[in-house]
């Protein structure tokens, strides 16, 4: 089958960069189709760590230009997205005994002119550094730095004794995979194509446009696209993606970092996050997650193979539990560990001497030797929205007369509200559908922000949503998902459009599959 017009851009790859720049130009009224070969966010941007932060790290590396950038975009989306964003305080325990990696632009400059430290990082130097944190980005909603006392304050309880002393700086979480669903439903709402299971499986460049050729997964079908512009967003693949598929022969290419992440039951109350330091120049996370558990990572390791799926390694799981005990009173097993998750960052090569090390800049190369062709390399979750705009000027070198930016400021699906308004609205939902338990109200919003609405539709008792299948999910919302989010299997929805898995048991979450399948036999036949 052949798709007889021709669009302005074909964009490969349904991660958030793709899916980031098909919402930005569709905005900008050109016509955009976009292919993902399997599910939107099945692969790195469902499995990061689930933060808008500037990269505090970032400052040892002298990246300034990149954090200020991140530290900025996070009230910019915080505000756009406040349903699946919020704000968040994180806590940064100190010892004057601690010792860090000496292998940073910083460590090598203290080094220099300290050398008597000998590895350390005085307080002073970490309040320095937050207080570039707090400067370098403009806050109206995030509060600043402080201190803590962690022998009075509830973050010091679950700790180690040693530490007396912390201090508490604030970023954002974000739901990433659901970051990733909203940028897609809104540019095809704005006119956008979005092809999810379609593989492109290959492409002929001519002078002034693109054959692409993809094919269908679900049904089979193969079909042929014409376009005025590529656009490479192909993540983990995306340099396999220029030399095979594309047939581009470019020295370009992307370092691939793996980042492992473990869950755990609840380990502290308060709702804040810690921001643990190691020796080896690593920091780890540990974050409240899902209410009833913890999110603990990530991890830094080469990963040679993009085709080789990350998994958060035996050694990884150890090194992670290990960590995290250094600073809990309580020490954690491997036992503990409720669920995993790993990913592969493909993150511009630039010869660093280590994962840790290398950039997290993005860069985007634009080939106009025929039609044109915008390849892009590496980015951070927090900075997609400057990477889609700085994309988007690319895009008007090779197709003059496109529209200025727009995209700051406006609401994604479900989230024209203010960020304050989040406990109104679940309030507001729960006197609505009184029928619905505490936690289905503050999972709805979380999830939909106001779309809970069009999701319960008419319902009037909780019979009125249909099959339950635990944890608060019935077969309207599964319908709705479908519907709307391009859900296909259980996974999709179990692990990306939400987390329920964690909640549900193995035969809940086989009900889950089972019924999406039969619906969509139901609606192909």
């Amino acid at each position: 089958m052949t798709d007889p017009k021709i669009t302005d851009l074909f964009i490969i790859g349904g991660g958030i960069n793709g899916c980031g720049i098909a919402r930005d130009a569709a905005g900008r009224g050109l016509s955009v189709t976009l292919a993902e070969m399997k599910d939107l966010a099945w692969a790195t941007s469902s499995a990061s760590t689930k933060l808008f932060h500037g990269g505090l790290r970032y400052l040892e590396y002298f990246e300034f230009r990149l954090v200020r950038e991140a530290l900025i975009e996070r009230e910019v989306l915080l505000k756009a997205m406040p349903h699946i964003s919020w704000p968040m305080r994180f806590v940064l325990p100190f010892h004057k005994d601690m010792r860090f990696d000496n292998t940073t632009p910083t460590s090598k400059l203290l080094t220099t002119f300290m050398p008597w430290m000998k590895g350390r990082r005085p307080a002073w130097l970490i309040r320095l550094g937050l207080f570039l944190y707090d400067s370098l980005g403009k806050r109206g909603i995030l509060p600043g730095t402080r201190s803590v006392d962690l022998g009075v304050d509830p973050a010091g309880r679950p700790l180690k004794s040693k530490f007396k002393r912390a201090f508490e700086y604030s970023d954002c979480w974000i739901e990433d995979a659901r970051l990733v669903v909203l940028n897609a439903r809104d540019a095809e709402a704005r006119g956008a194509q979005i092809l999810t299971r379609t593989e492109v499986i290959s492409t002929e460049r001519k002078s002034d446009h693109w054959v692409i050729r993809t094919k269908d997964h679900a049904s089979g079908e193969t079909r042929e696209h014409r376009a005025r512009m590529l656009v490479n967003a192909g993540g983990p693949w995306v340099a396999e993606l220029l030399r095979q598929t594309l047939g581009q022969n470019s020295r370009e290419t992307v370092r691939l970092v793996r980042g492992s992440h473990i869950v755990v039951p609840k380990l502290f109350d308060h709702g804040r996050c810690y921001f643990f330091q190691g020796e080896d120049g690593r920091i780890i996370f540990a974050i409240p997650y899902e209410e009833d558990f913890t999110l603990i990572g990530t991890t830094d390791a080469d990963h040679d193979d993009p085709d080789i799926a990350p998994v958060c390694t035996p050694q990884e799981q150890d090194y992670l539990v290990d960590f995290a005990s250094n600073y809990f009173d309580k020490p954690l097993k491997r036992s503990d560990i409720v669920w995993t998750y790993s990913g592969v960052r493909p993150l511009y090569d630039d010869g660093a001497s280590s994962a840790t090390a290398a950039t997290r800049e993005y860069v985007l190369t634009l080939d106009q030797a025929q039609a044109p062709l915008l390849n892009v390399f590496g980015g951070k979750i927090t900075t997609y929205r400057k990477l889609a705009e700085a994309a988007l000027a690319k895009i008007g070198e090779a197709l003059p007369g496109i529209k200025g930016d727009w995209t700051a400021g406006v609401a994604m699906p479900g989230g024209g509200f203010p960020v304050e308004d989040v406990t109104k609205l679940v309030a507001k939902l729960a006197a609505d559908y009184p029928f619905l338990s505490a936690y289905a109200t503050r999972r709805l919003i979380r999830a939909y922000g106001l779309e809970a609405w069009e999701v319960l539709g008419d319902a009037k008792s909780a019979a009125d949503l249909g099959q339950d299948f635990g944890a608060t999910l019935t077969a309207r919302e599964l319908d709705w998902a479908m519907g709307r989010e391009w859900v296909r299997s259980g996974e999709d929805f179990l692990w990306r459009r939400t987390k329920l898995g964690l909640r549900l048991d193995h035969a809940q979450r086989d009900a889950v599959d089972a019924y999406i399948q039969d619906q969509l036999s139901q609606r192909a036949a």
